[in-house]
């Protein structure tokens, strides 16, 4: 090995050339930014960062960094335990803050998956022999590179490396329950560092921005929220308003310092992204979208947008409560995401559209977010009593909570939908024949994608000359995105005749405006939402028009799921029938099908936080099928066989694209391939797949395939 500091490498030299100090330099810079915006110490934070890597100077990784390199078999170095040599070159007072940066940043230190964290290792073998391999050649030049970068540096004996190693063990073994903010620190700032490389110190100049949002100052008698006071001594908020009351805007009036911005759905997410987009236009708010497909929203922006969309620092950060999920779960990186959002606002919109088992996560996400110090903004359009009770319970009661909702007068105003119950989709076939013939776009929602896919080929061939899409969850995430656009610019902002079949996807948020619907029969709170894509455009001159709504009578058996058939009934019994639903009576039917306080228990050992009170030790973390298997929903992605190869060569957001998101049961028993790449996707024959219909899971078993063989 060459003396010279630029020889060593940070990652592989296949990768593009990086020097260790070069990295250890940004992330160092990264963690100072972290610090100084979220109240932690920046001498800290700069010490962590630069020693969290230093582990790699050992010849052992250097190594493992080089092109044609093969990894023998049982091969055990951990760059992240070397770098415990040199503890003792920290103060006392900051050497436990600096441990807990470098030890876990890659790894639980305990049960890891992979069963390779410090003190896994530790039981294991005699780990610290593997780590400290030529200790006496290497370290000398880990010492000088730790010097350049301003550390006050004294030689390490192989004595002195072994007291810190067992130090760090010791207290690994005796820490206690949390989670930790300086692992999370380093965690944020490596990851941004390793991202950007030399475009981290621009982007960091670019971070932490508190966004200005006296846009939404504006007031219109015509969206009565925006005529109401949004300023109260109140630290949490709970509004209820019916879709067009100017909910959004309330909820972010009573933001004052970062926000982060969850919908259910990535339609309805995509749709605020673009929103804050024109809204704030021309200020310097940083605004970032994070889900699985925002690779694709953001394919033509900057290529620093794409990346910088998961980092911390955002001034808006859009996303479902699936990202907010790991914090529930102690998911790798939930600390992370805790050093983020630790003091934020965080506005919970359309909190009552979600499954029972998001449902149940979001009031554990909520008690969390109280925990660390978050101000929380709910805001709803239909909240069963039960629920509003309990989130208003875990805010902190009436005390702590800024209640919004609109009086029966202004509700009355908001009256735009009338319902006619029927047996069947023929039974409308007459009332849909009429609506197209005067040029009006008809929402059809389907609870199940397979009818969905059925219907839609149906009306196809029942009208030829009309324009029809479907759009459901089981696109690939590249067709999805050019389907929501479509949607959105072509289908509900034309004026001529029109029919859009869709799923659950299109319920919440989504700015689409449609003259009649059709509808399975839904849980009442989801049927609300549904009734929002239609007549929703509010005029002076809407005021008073309904437009028609088809609830069709609901299945039964297994044609009712995701639903319970009981609910669903429930919901159907209380809906009225051929005359206008009233905005005034809707919180009493809510009450009826949902009368008693049953909510789903998460109290097991999964979870990170129970009884106000993290049960997760620090430094460690769970792994993520814990969550997967609570929600079991788009849990699993498929690519078609004709994807194979360009997914095994992509690169992350190449494979994002061609990804078909799935539930892991409704695929698990299908006896499919398995690409050991990217996502480890299941492989579904080009059969089960067109542009049009999307995933035909009838057609994706290893029968249809062209050829057998992909692995």
């Amino acid at each position: 090995m060459q003396n010279g500091f630029g020889q060593i490498l940070a990652k592989h030299e296949d990768d593009g050339f990086m020097p260790l100090s070069e990295h250890l330099s940004l992330v160092a810079l990264s963690a100072e930014t972290i610090a100084r915006n979220v109240g932690l110490d920046v001498s800290s934070a700069r010490k962590g960062a630069i020693l969290h890597d230093i582990g790699k100077v050992s010849p052992v990784f250097q190594n493992t960094l080089r092109h044609g390199y093969v990894r023998p078999s049982g091969f055990i170095f951990r760059h992240e335990i070397a770098s415990l040599f040199f503890l003792s070159l920290v103060e006392e007072n900051e050497r436990n803050r600096v441990l807990e940066m470098v030890v876990a940043h890659h790894k639980s230190v305990y049960k890891d998956a992979g069963e390779l964290g410090l003190l896994d290792l530790d039981d294991l073998e005699d780990s610290f022999t593997i780590h400290s391999k030529g200790f006496e050649s290497w370290s000398p030049i880990a010492l000088g590179i730790l010097d350049t970068l301003g550390f006050t540096v004294h030689e390490i004996s192989i004595e002195e490396a072994k007291e810190n190693y067992d130090y760090a063990v010791s207290y690994c073994n005796n820490i206690g329950y949390g989670y930790s903010k300086w692992r999370g620190l380093l965690m944020e700032a490596d990851h941004m560092a390793s991202a950007l490389g030399n475009l981290t110190v621009g982007e960091l100049k670019k971070s932490f921005i508190v966004p200005d949002l006296t846009f939404y100052n504006r007031r219109n008698d015509l969206f009565p929220l925006s005529m109401k006071k949004s300023e109260s001594d109140c630290k949490h908020t709970i509004v209820t308003a019916p879709t067009g009351a100017g909910k959004t805007d309330f909820l972010l009036r009573r933001c004052k310092g970062r926000v982060f911005y969850t919908l259910p759905f990535q339609a309805s997410i995509n749709a605020m992204y673009d929103r804050f987009k024109t809204d704030l236009k021309g200020t310097n708010a940083q605004i970032r979208l994070l889900h699985a497909s925002s690779g694709m929203k953001l394919q033509y922006g900057k290529w620093e947008e794409r990346i910088m969309q998961r980092h911390a620092g955002a001034s808006i950060k859009v996303m479902t409560p699936h990202q907010l999920a790991s914090i529930a779960f102690g998911i790798k990186g939930y600390e992370a995401m805790l050093v983020d959002l630790a003091g934020c606002d965080v506005i919970l919109d359309e909190i009552h559209t979600y499954s029972c088992e998001i449902q149940a996560i979001v009031l554990r996400i909520i008690e969390i977010l109280v925990n660390v110090g978050c101000k929380v903004h709910v805001g709803t359009a239909t909240m069963p009593k039960v629920l509003y009770d309990r989130i208003l319970a875990i805010l902190g009661g009436p005390s702590q909570v800024y209640e919004v909702a609109l009086p029966e007068d202004e509700l009355s105003l908001f009256d735009r939908h009338e319902i006619h119950k029927a047996e069947n989709f023929a039974a409308v076939g007459k009332d849909m024949d009429s609506a197209l013939q005067k040029d009006q776009k008809i929402l059809v929602v389907c609870n199940q994608v397979k009818r969905a896919q059925e219907l839609y080929s149906s009306l196809k061939a029942e009208y030829p000359n009309i324009p029809i899409m479907l759009i459901h969850s089981h696109f690939k995430r590249k067709d999805r995105q050019q389907l929501e656009e479509i949607l959105t610019n072509r289908y509900s902002a034309g004026h001529k005749a029109c029919i859009v079949v869709s799923t659950q996807v299109v319920e919440v948020s989504l700015d689409i405006n449609f003259d009649m619907m059709i509808t399975e029969c839904a849980p009442i709170d989801a049927m609300i939402q549904r009734f929002g894509r239609v007549n929703r455009k509010r005029t002076r001159q809407s005021i008073g028009r309904y437009k028609p709504i088809y609830v069709l009578y609901p299945h039964s058996g297994k044609e009712v799921l995701p639903y319970k058939e009981e609910i669903l009934r429930e919901s159907y019994d209380v809906l009225p029938d051929n005359s206008v639903l009233e905005e005034k009576s809707i919180q009493e039917m809510l009450d009826t099908v949902y009368p008693d306080d049953k909510f789903m228990n998460i109290d097991y050992s999964g979870v990170a936080f129970k009884n106000g009170k993290w049960v997760i030790k620090k430094l460690r973390h769970n792994a993520k099928s814990v969550l997967m298997d609570f929600l079991d929903m788009n849990s699993a992605v498929c690519i078609v066989e004709s994807d194979v190869e360009t997914y095994r060569k992509g690169n992350a957001m190449e494979r994002s694209a061609m990804e078909i998101p799935v539930s892991f049961q409704s695929i698990r028993f299908n006896d499919l391939q398995v690409i050991e790449k990217g996502s480890y996707p299941f492989v579904v024959p080009d059969l089960s797949y067109s542009y049009d219909k999307g995933l035909d899971l009838g057609h994706a078993k290893p029968e249809y395939y062209k050829h057998f063989e992909f692995l």
